[in-house]
């Protein structure tokens, strides 16, 4: 029945049914320019989240929505939603040890995932920190020693440095070992970084990691000066040490003689951001009830800097963001003054969305679906624009991801491609790196529209003058085609999954086996546990029941306090083992049983 659905939809497509007219498509490119110069211009300096431009762009783009006659959603167009913009180190750091006291940041510092804790304990050197095994070589820092209510020093690294496909790699993290300590009842955690890993002898910046969530108890970086001289052994030890660990193949660890007296003082900023939200009704009695979610994020690096996500961490300078995003948002208010035009939507009622926060980690996305506006079953489809502003000359092509989310999205892509000036590219997959991947995570249809990274992604000269607007007229066009389509067509697209609903990226690194789900990677807080955002159908965590919604606050009887914690649990699983897992689920706790 689908397959004859489909073929009678395409017929219609044909026919031109669906198709917009060429006056109806028509997108002014000195209008996108205007809008790009002035997001991505030095005064609104980067458009980071939370800042002064910031709001200066969502109100921007506010007043775009409200002059193209968009109906404002919530608070005057505005759905707020706070956020943790940055960490600092506070004025209550301390480090004293066998008489002496030590300045912050020079002799040591606090990580930006640490507790704000002190303690007063005995030292513990535990060679890289880590136990597990990769291979044939097993290794254990912590065998035969006592760590509870001690102050554990470690080395940065782990014992296979050379091995890409080491199995110590999701262990020798600097969070997950704080997590394995903390297990051990230890007080808190001292790392120390050999001279392989950092040639200058120095403490680790408290660079804003974009989580929220601290280790719950203090890590802090120390230099090897402090690191020896707290062992009561020569300058060089540190590097020593890790050198005859890696040559013997074998652990060194040992108490030490001293007594560590440290205070950590880490102060988390919050802040204020908003996504911004309207609608412009559809005319048809049977859709206007529907929706279809159009959105861009508006957020950008700010300033740039160490942890801001830009590639040339050590330039401190506007990150415009011309393409990524102010491209989006300018073919997205360009699409809300096409669509509030008299007569022109005549399907269903369409959203237009200016996501704040996505560089943070999806954040005003996430909120959006947590709160929507609407009821998320009335929302039939979701078409994001991120980065459409450098059609290439030579060779143009727009990849559309998300085509497999949805029943028909081939079909309606053949026509709508059909005498553009560019190659449509297709995938399949519905998850990816943008605020799309929120709505899929719900089931709902996504495409992402793009054309592309480039060299001067996510640095200074991501510059207006280097858009190619002619070019992102073209795809603005494609873009109305689509919304026309989707807005009319019926039945409503049908979701179909396509590609894992666990986001791709670092944090699953070398993991041996997963559980088949999307975990809340944006370090949002959740109550004592890590909110499960999405399961996929037939994984081992579906099979157990688990559900979307679920915190997971424990593996094998381990807590589970945020995704680094679960990361680090799934880091010492292998497959074939059966684990129990707890969940908070409507307020109750649930034991599940997972085969891996």
């Amino acid at each position: 029945m689908k397959y004859i659905t489909s073929r009678l939809i395409a017929v219609f497509f044909v026919l031109g049914v669906f198709r917009l007219s060429a006056q109806e498509t028509a997108v002014r490119p000195d209008r996108l320019q205007k809008h790009i110069e002035y997001l991505a211009s030095e005064q609104l300096a980067g458009r980071k989240a939370g800042t002064p431009g910031d709001s200066m762009a969502a109100a921007y783009i506010r007043d775009q929505f409200r002059a193209a006659g968009a109906t404002l959603m919530l608070h005057e167009g505005y759905q707020y939603f706070s956020l943790v913009a940055d960490v600092k180190a506070g004025e209550k750091n301390s480090f004293t040890a066998g008489g002496r006291t030590f300045t912050p940041e020079k002799d040591f510092q606090p990580f930006s995932f640490s507790a704000s804790a002190g303690a007063v304990a005995p030292l513990v050197f535990a060679g890289f920190g880590i136990a597990g095994a990769s291979g044939e070589l097993k290794w254990d820092d912590f065998s035969g020693f006592d760590l509870r209510d001690k102050w554990v020093m470690a080395l940065r690294g782990d014992p296979e440095p050379e091995n890409p496909n080491s199995a110590f790699i999701p262990l020798s993290t600097d969070r997950a070992k704080a997590l394995s300590v903390r297990d051990r009842g230890a007080a808190g955690l001292l790392l120390v970084s050999p001279s392989s890993i950092e040639r200058s002898d120095r403490t680790i910046d408290i660079a804003f990691d974009k989580s929220v969530s601290d280790a719950g108890i203090p890590v802090v970086s120390i230099t090897r000066n402090l690191a020896a001289l707290l062992l009561g052994l020569p300058g060089s030890a540190v590097d020593s040490l890790e050198k005859s660990m890696l040559a013997g193949r074998k652990s060194i660890n040992f108490y030490g003689k001293t007594e560590v007296s440290v205070t950590t003082d880490v102060v988390r900023s919050r802040v204020k951001s908003r996504n911004v939200v309207a609608m412009i009704p559809g005319s048809d009695p049977q859709l206007k009830n529907e929706f279809i979610v159009i959105g861009a994020h508006y957020d950008h690096l700010g300033m740039g800097g160490p942890g801001s996500g830009s590639r040339l961490i050590d330039t401190t300078a506007v990150h415009g963001g011309a393409d990524d995003n102010a491209s989006g948002v300018a073919s997205l208010i360009e699409l809300v003054a096409l669509f509030g035009e008299p007569g022109i939507n005549s399907g269903r009622s369409i959203l237009f969305v200016a996501f704040g926060a996505e560089e943070m980690g999806l954040l005003g996305a996430r909120h959006f679906v947590s709160e929507s506006p609407v009821s998320l079953k009335s929302v039939k489809a979701m078409i994001n624009m991120d980065m459409v502003g450098r059609l290439r000359v030579d060779e143009p092509v727009v990849t559309v991801s998300g085509t497999g989310t949805f029943t028909v999205a081939d079909s309606l892509l053949d026509i709508v491609s059909v005498n553009r000036p560019f190659t449509v590219k297709r995938s399949p997959d519905g998850f990816g790196p943008s605020d799309h991947a929120a709505f899929y995570g719900e089931g709902i249809p996504v495409l992402f529209v793009s054309t592309g990274a480039h060299a001067d992604y996510h640095t200074p000269f991501d510059l207006p003058d280097r858009i190619n607007v002619a070019g992102q007229q073209q795809v603005t066009d494609f873009v109305a085609s689509l919304i026309k389509e989707l807005s009319r067509l019926t039945p409503a697209p049908v979701f179909s999954e396509s590609g894992s609903r666990q986001q791709a990226g670092h944090y699953g690194r070398n993991l041996k086996v997963t559980l088949g789900i999307m975990p809340d990677v944006s370090g949002a807080e959740t109550s004592g546990g890590m909110k499960v955002e999405g399961v996929r159908k037939d994984g081992p965590a579906a099979l157990s029941g688990m559900v979307k919604g679920d915190i997971i606050v424990a593996i094998n009887g381990l807590p589970v306090a945020n995704v680094y914690d679960y990361m680090g649990r799934m880091g010492k699983l292998n497959p074939g083992e059966r684990v129990n897992i707890e969940v908070i689920r409507n307020g109750s706790r649930e034991i599940l049983i997972v085969q891996l």
